[in-house]
């Protein structure tokens, strides 16, 4: 293996000063979703670096924001699941808030700002409270895609007040926020550090006349329903899969999709389209009020997911949390000084490289061990080439029980092992859609016991062995 460059990139050493850093991430979103994004690919892909191989390690809300704001793995983070249901071991509690991100980017010498969509649990712990490191706070404590409740703290709110915003898509509404704090602090000499965090394309109310039957999908801005109502579901070679034998038991033992369920998912990926047609509107803007700005060309943009989703593959009707490549994977583009411009990097990378990348631009230094490398080298004009594996897990299901799964993603071998013992191995060159295991096929005896012999190492990595 090559070890993964930290170093910063000489384009951005060579920056006059600490560049802007404006983060925007949705919730469930696939990289596939990007196609209907032309606003994405306007002003983002086609002037940025889009990160082919780019993977949630944890993919599921909690543990994945746990990790933008650590730059570590949920192994070493400790946030294990979303704190009820089938994820009882996580939410906002357990993350340590005293030592993240938005305090580092202070430290530099940052403004620091949040709006959106929080880690599950925020509010109910400590009520009204502002995480440390925010200079600007605007986080929902409850709602729907319409009704935004919204504890704020910020010039307007200097004492920090629950509003509640009715009758407005919070896309649209979280969009604007972004863009009246851009406009407001982009004009001071302290850099902005931003994180937009918005809700979409995540399942969620108020019910809508053409919903299906049973199944929740997204709400949507009313300009955008209907408009996928004729979009036929993409059915790739996993989805529905007819031969499960291959898979742990709990795979195995789910049914195969009815007509009902396919025609859930037929309604669900449609509006899920339409839901991601505000989120593409909101980067438009945005972009929009840091070009009123000037400010545009000192100005890191950095666009990703929390975690991707399935949507019928391998019998899954709706849901992520698993490590097929459709919950794992999730898109990631930036656009900035020193970002060459469409431009498409196939390292292998992560999620827990944005805090080591947003500190590397920053100049500042992180409080913690990081897991994650700087992605600068490798988005620059001279891309530095890395080869390194990136850990896939999944926390317990009971309070004491055993992780749930974890695993190692190579850019060509997934292996995966269960809390119940049971192991995959997939060949993602000659089966991308991990149709059939390998884990007891003779001719990759080798190649099993090589991985598994990695996934004991990395397991339970911290800083250089993880980035190595």
């Amino acid at each position: 293996m090559v070890a993964a460059v930290v170093t910063p990139a000489p384009e951005a050493q060579a920056a006059d000063h600490q560049p802007n850093i404006i983060l925007l991430s949705t919730d469930d979103q696939t990289v596939s979703d990007l196609a209907v994004m032309a606003n994405v690919n306007r002003l983002l892909t086609e002037q940025g670096t889009t990160f082919s191989n780019s993977f949630a390690p944890f993919p599921l809300c909690c543990p994945a924001l746990a990790t933008i704001l650590t730059g570590q793995y949920a192994h070493n983070h400790g946030v294990l699941g979303n704190g009820g249901g089938l994820w009882p071991v996580g939410g906002y509690d357990l993350l340590d808030g005293s030592n993240t991100l938005p305090l580092w980017l202070q430290d530099a010498g940052y403004q620091t700002a949040f709006i959106g969509k929080f880690m599950v649990g925020y509010n109910q712990v400590v009520p009204r409270e502002v995480p440390p490191g925010w200079t600007e706070w605007h986080a929902v404590v409850g709602g729907d895609y319409f009704v935004s409740r919204m504890f704020e703290k910020s010039p307007q709110f200097p004492t920090g007040v629950v509003n509640e915003y009715k009758d407005i898509y919070s896309t649209d509404l979280w969009s604007g926020m972004a863009q009246q704090i851009i406009t407001d602090r982009l004009q001071d000499d302290a850099p902005l550090f931003l994180w937009t965090s918005f809700k979409g394309p995540h399942n969620a109310g108020p019910v809508e006349s053409d919903d299906p039957p049973f199944g929740t999908t997204p709400a949507r801005a009313a300009r955008h329903v209907g408009l996928f109502a004729d979009e036929p579901l993409p059915m790739d070679p996993s989805f529905n899969e007819a031969d499960v034998s291959d898979k742990p038991q709990e795979m195995r033992e789910k049914p195969s999709l009815t007509q009902a369920d396919i025609d859930y998912i037929t309604v669900l990926n449609q509006q899920r389209l339409e839901a991601v047609l505000a989120l593409d509107e909101a980067v438009r803007d945005i972009v929009a009020a840091i070009e009123a700005t000037g400010e545009t060309d000192n100005t890191l943009i950095v666009f990703t997911s929390d975690n991707g989703f399935l949507l019928g593959q391998h019998r899954v009707p709706a849901g992520k949390g698993l490590p097929y490549e459709e919950s794992i994977r999730v898109p990631l583009i930036m656009r900035g000084p020193g970002i060459p411009q469409g431009v498409v990097r196939p390292e292998m990378v992560a999620t827990i490289d944005l805090a080591a990348t947003f500190v590397d631009a920053a100049q500042a230094e992180a409080g913690l061990v990081l897991d994650g490398v700087s992605l600068l080298p490798q988005a620059g004009v001279t891309a530095v080439r890395t080869s390194r594996l990136i850990v896939i897990e999944a926390g317990p299901r009971t309070v004491d029980g055993p992780m749930y799964w974890r695993g190692v993603r190579h850019d060509r071998i997934k292996y995966v092992e269960w809390g119940t013992g049971e192991i995959e191995l997939y060949d993602l060159r000659t089966d991308p859609y991990e149709i059939r295991s390998q884990h007891a096929n003779p001719k990759y005896l080798k190649v099993l016991n090589y991985f598994a012999a990695e996934l004991a190492r990395l397991k339970d990595c911290a800083g250089e062995v993880c980035r190595s």
